[in-house]
């Protein structure tokens, strides 16, 4: 209802991309931490360096190479434009998709506590 309200575009954009979010991360970071946090193996800190990697990058290097992979030439772009026709740059599932690994490592580590 917001949507069609002028002005409220962009608040009602902000309020799905948080809550589409949240549940993706959910469903995702749970195990996930609970898994790092209760095995032990040999490749550990490599997974958990992965996970950390968008707290190291900054975000306009993280923005960038997220750009890029997304890229109707890019490693996510591709596949997705061969399946769906659509690019997922510039695209709301592509917000969906960056806000998800740019929240990754905060919502891992919160889940281990």
């Amino acid at each position: 209802m917001n949507a069609f309200i002028p002005g409220f575009g962009p608040l009602w954009l902000t309020l799905e991309l948080a809550g589409i979010t949240t549940i993706i991360l959910l469903l995702i970071c749970t195990p996930l931490a609970w898994w790092l946090s209760r095995t032990r193996f040999r490749g550990k800190a490599a997974i958990e360096a992965v996970v950390a990697l968008p707290i190291v990058l900054p975000p306009t290097v993280l923005g960038f190479y997220l750009l890029i992979a997304m890229s109707p030439d890019g490693v996510m772009g591709g596949p997705w434009m061969a399946m769906t026709g659509n690019t997922l740059s510039f695209s709301f599932i592509g917000l969906v998709v960056a806000s998800c690994i740019y929240s990754l490592p905060y919502a891992a580590t919160a889940e281990c506590f």
